[in-house]
């Protein structure tokens, strides 16, 4: 997942922010009979020009500056009513512009900012902001994120040190008003499952410290540039030593006190999101805004029960051809056991082996590219504060080459680290998954700034998963057990079509979910429950996977089918990856027209 993946932080939440962005198309608005791709040019640049004033987090995340020290209140009603105006200002704008008068570039984007807004206006009834925190992503950890000095927040310059400062500031506010926000909730019957709120405590409870130079905060005093003076080093090892002491132990203190005292008495028993008022309707919401189709909560459970089948088929040839004797699931725990799987030492040889994994397939990504970014790579290990809840991610790098793309791995004990997987999770994390997909859309001249960092689950997600099922054209794969591992990453995203149906629209229990997975994947108990947990806290967003992965695959069969000796693989990623992301159902239709000009 890219970190607003999804996200892994970020990767998901600039798919909901960057919608948000506003205010200046007031200042045209009078201007008529003015060619219709221009004026929707003035509108589109507009829109971009005033994101980082309702998106500060994920405008520092693109590398710009003017809102680094700005941590927007977004959970607050004035904050809300704000965005609300202008998001309708824009959309009374956008929707003047004649369409059919559109290139087909602009028609894209006019449609992906037009949906966007709809679904945005849609979606206000389901009060987001009653419940602003919980285990998996948001405001709070992306906060200790940036202010690890290990993130997007940059600790370069007097300016940068400054800039944090009023961030610290900004959340103590925004941590008020969220609890304002969910005691309101309470009432309201807007509450987080019990089992997640056990989660969230010790995720605030960690700051809470005596010694503020122990504190995560404490980071960047720690790295300072060496080309501060004396003075300047002293003046901010002074004021962030005031400041986590003063500010960020306190705030984190009321946290851990409101959800363990207050919260998680009236925390629900209930697993899916249907048990809260307008929860099944606020389901069906997120599964077409994951999905980007119009399929319903049954239709895709009926999907990921046929697709769990299928892959346990092909498992069952990988178990015959090693010669395991025993059931699927004995062979489940013999991988996730045997000491022949788990070949490092230490964190580094880790590290080593995706490096390795890269090596291998760097000959063959040619064959399936002819476009490749520009943008640098590196593989790093998950940072420890956050290392224990944390999922493999890619973190997005800047337009200006600052930061690159980051490929993190939690690595909690290297010597139970098993290798089979690995080469699937970096095809799908890494390259050519999300670094090569985010990083050419970033990079991509002929789109729009908004449609640059523009992100949808099904496209992003989708294509990510469909690169795992391009190991063995790529040199991969030639382990079997290496292929049971992608078998068993497959498995897992069917699995969630089925289990986050099942929570949310079914009836079933956290446990009765976690038993289903533990039934049908190669998994421990804990991964299952966080894995749940996840599905639990982000209703729908785990569909995104394989729904975009499945639609992927049946266009390059289709155009394979259609095109034949004509067909060129790397012409067709070459295409799919020329729009940036897109919505399914707009990305059926550029793909149908590019196979016709094939022909």
């Amino acid at each position: 997942m890219i970190l607003i993946k999804k996200f892994r932080v970020l990767k998901y939440t600039l798919a909901i922010t960057i919608i948000f962005i506003i205010n200046s198309c007031q200042k045209t608005s009078k201007v008529e009979n003015i060619e219709p791709n221009k004026r929707l040019a003035e509108i589109l640049n507009s829109y971009w020009e005033n994101i980082g004033a309702f998106d500060s987090f994920g405008s520092t995340s693109r590398g710009e500056t003017k809102y680094n020290g700005v941590l927007n209140n977004d959970i607050s009603q004035a904050f809300l009513q704000k965005e609300d105006s202008f998001r309708t200002t824009y959309y009374t704008e956008l929707v003047k512009v004649n369409r059919g008068s559109l290139n087909e570039n602009d028609q894209i984007s006019y449609d992906i900012l037009k949906q966007n807004f709809e679904t945005d206006d849609y979606a206000k009834k389901f009060r987001f902001e009653l419940i602003p925190i919980h285990q998996f992503w948001g405001t709070a950890l992306t906060f200790m994120q940036f202010g690890s000095g290990e993130s997007d927040q940059p600790f370069k310059t007097v300016k940068d040190y400054e800039n944090f400062l009023g961030r610290i500031n900004d959340f103590t506010i925004w941590a008020d008003t969220s609890m304002a926000n969910m005691r309101e909730g309470i009432k309201l019957g807007y509450v987080l499952p019990k089992s997640l709120v056990v989660k969230v405590i010790p995720q605030m409870t960690t700051h809470v410290i005596s010694d503020p130079t122990k504190s995560l905060f404490y980071g960047p005093i720690n790295k300072m540039p060496s080309t501060f003076t004396a003075a300047e080093k002293a003046k901010f090892t002074a004021e962030y030593t005031a400041a986590i002491k003063n500010k960020i132990i306190p705030t984190f203190k009321k946290l851990g006190d409101f959800f363990q005292q207050e919260y998680l008495p009236k925390a629900r028993l209930s697993s899916g999101i249907d048990a809260i008022p307008n929860g099944a309707e606020q389901y069906k919401y997120w599964v077409k805004y994951w999905t980007t189709t119009n399929m319903t909560p049954d239709e895709i459970h009926e999907l990921g029960l046929k697709e769990v089948a299928r892959i346990r088929g092909e498992m069952e040839k990988i178990k015959t051809e090693v010669g395991f004797k025993g059931d699927l699931k004995s062979f489940f725990k013999y991988i996730a056991e045997d000491s022949k799987f788990k070949i490092f030492k230490t964190s580094e040889d880790v590290l080593n082996g995706f490096r390795n994994i890269n090596k291998t397939m760097e000959p063959q990504l040619k064959k399936l590219f002819n476009n490749v970014p520009k943008s640098k790579f590196e593989i790093r290990q998950t940072e420890k504060f956050r290392e224990a809840t944390a999922s493999a991610e890619y973190m997005q790098g800047t337009v200006d080459g600052s930061r690159p793309g980051i490929f993190y791995t939690p690595i909690l004990d290297a010597k139970n680290f098993v290798y089979p997987g690995m080469e699937s999770l970096f095809l799908h994390e890494a390259i050519p998954g999300h670094h090569y997909q985010g990083s050419l859309q970033m990079e991509n001249k002929s789109l729009p700034d908004f449609r640059k960092y523009y992100w949808n689950g099904a496209y992003g997600e989708g294509w990510a998963l469909y690169c795992e099922s391009l190991g063995k054209e790529l040199g991969l794969y030639t382990n079997p057990y290496h292929y049971f591992g992608a078998l068993g990453d497959e498995i897992h995203r069917a699995i969630r079509l089925v289990v986050d149906t099942g929570i949310h629209s079914k009836g079933w229990s956290r446990e009765k979910a976690i038993q289903y997975s533990l039934d049908n994947e190669p998994t421990s108990l804990q991964a299952a429950e966080a894995e749940v947990e996840r599905y639990m806290a982000i209703p729908g967003q785990a569909l995104s996977y394989k729904i975009g992965a499945i639609k992927i695959r049946a266009l390059r069969s289709k155009y394979e089918k259609q095109l034949g000796a004509k067909f060129d693989v790397a012409k067709f990623h070459d295409k799919l990856l020329s729009f940036g992301n897109l919505p399914l159902d707009i990305l059926e239709n550029v793909m149908d027209e590019w196979a016709d000009n094939e022909k």
